[in-house]
């Protein structure tokens, strides 16, 4: 049971810091077309109310995440990066509505 905890909680971590790298990525991305720094970037989506935008982007890395879990035959873990999304989905709808 505690070993099962464990693993949700390694893929929830793993979710998380997948959808951060992302959001790396993608703000990356973002500043190289815009000619911005990164920095800047980031400062324009949470001017411009696009912040959700930019996690949900960012959460896109969760689904590599997700198969290779379940390649491997590790469920619990592929079970934690889908409970990972799932918050993420909440905050950014949170986020359409402030």
């Amino acid at each position: 049971m505690i070993n099962r905890k464990k693993e949700i909680l390694i893929g929830i971590v793993v979710g998380i810091i997948a959808t951060f790298i992302g959001m790396f990525f993608y703000s990356l991305y973002s500043a190289s077309t815009s000619n911005l720094t990164q920095e800047t970037a980031i400062k324009v989506f949470f001017e411009q109310g696009k912040l959700g935008h930019l996690i949900s982007m960012g959460a896109i890395l969760n689904l590599l995440a997700f198969f290779i879990f379940l390649k491997r035959k590790q469920d619990y873990r592929a079970r934690g990066v889908l409970l990972a999304t799932i918050f993420t989905a909440i905050i950014v709808l949170i986020l359409q509505f402030i």
